[in-house]
């Protein structure tokens, strides 16, 4: 699991780190070791992702960060998680 989060966040780093700041929610900066969970699906072709601290959920889809939330703990058991982002198109 702490594979998957890093190579994620550090393949988008930048990317990550812009759409936190956009949305208020970088905080002291992007620290990769405080993301600690990871939710995957596959709906059709595609492939969804949330990685999440304590603090920050960040939606990725297949391998693009797409929209950061402050993480709601009831957000992985729901039955569509992607539902508490905004995704673009």
């Amino acid at each position: 699991m702490e594979a998957a989060i890093e190579d994620l966040l550090d393949r988008a780093w930048n990317l990550v780190d812009d759409l936190l700041s956009e949305r208020g929610l970088l905080g002291d900066g992007l620290e990769v070791a405080e993301y600690t969970g990871i939710h995957s699906w596959l709906d059709g072709p595609v492939r969804y992702r949330v990685v999440h601290s304590r603090t920050v959920a960040v939606l990725f889809v297949d391998t693009r960060p797409v929209d950061a939330i402050v993480f709601h703990h009831i957000l992985p058991g729901t039955g569509d998680p992607k539902s508490f982002f905004s995704i673009p198109g």
